[in-house]
């Protein structure tokens, strides 16, 4: 249970970044991530990375630059502008949903206006999903300059899209519903220089 612990990547630019090892049974076609971040980065760098051999940003969380998010489904992206950070925790929700395509974006508790991406696409299961590093081949083919460096924890990944209550839960870290992917019971593997550590303040 990492219960008040968070990932700390040292270095920048980086090689480092952490395995995570989801149970996934079938395809997906609505899913929503939640991950914590904290950084002083102004270049690009990647959250969340989820590949399949077919598509290496099957799912990506992208920070482009400290105002911006990108969210990539299937290959293709949304921009999410948000205010430039005042060097804080981050935190970030984004859900999909194949029958529509919408997208849900929530920055720190609050929802961004929806959008669209990739409707009736469906997303594949056999997947690597790495903290820390962009994808450009299943499992590799990382570019450094796209690295993250700083601190990241409370990583979800749900095989639904969730109710807004349960997006403001994710922020307040409160109860939440059972997940793919949950930090209180993360299946995981740190390759290179990441240290787990107690997060300093709530």
């Amino acid at each position: 249970d990492l219960y008040r612990k968070v990932f700390v990547f040292r270095k920048d630019p980086s090689d480092a970044y952490v395995v995570l090892r989801a149970r996934l049974e079938q395809p997906l076609h609505n899913f929503t991530v939640c991950l914590r971040s904290y950084t002083d980065l102004s270049r690009p760098h990647s959250l969340f990375s989820y590949a399949t051999k077919a598509q290496d940003n099957e799912i990506l969380l992208f920070k482009p630059r400290p105002e911006e998010y990108r969210f990539y489904v299937g290959g293709k992206f949304v921009t999410f502008r948000v205010p430039e950070g005042r060097r804080d925790w981050e935190h970030v929700c984004a859900s999909w949903e194949s029958s529509t395509g919408i997208v849900g974006f929530w920055f720190n508790g609050k929802p961004w206006p929806r959008k669209g991406l990739q409707k009736g696409y469906t997303v594949g299961a056999t997947a690597a999903i790495l903290l820390g590093q962009e994808q450009d081949s299943f499992g590799g083919g990382f570019d450094l300059y796209n690295s993250f460096s700083g601190e990241l924890t409370d990583v979800y990944l749900w095989d639904t899209g969730l109710s807004p209550d349960k997006m403001r839960a994710a922020f307040l870290s409160l109860r939440l519903p059972p997940a793919l992917l949950a930090w209180n019971s993360l299946s995981y593997e740190v390759k290179g220089d990441v240290v787990l550590k107690t997060r300093l303040r709530e």
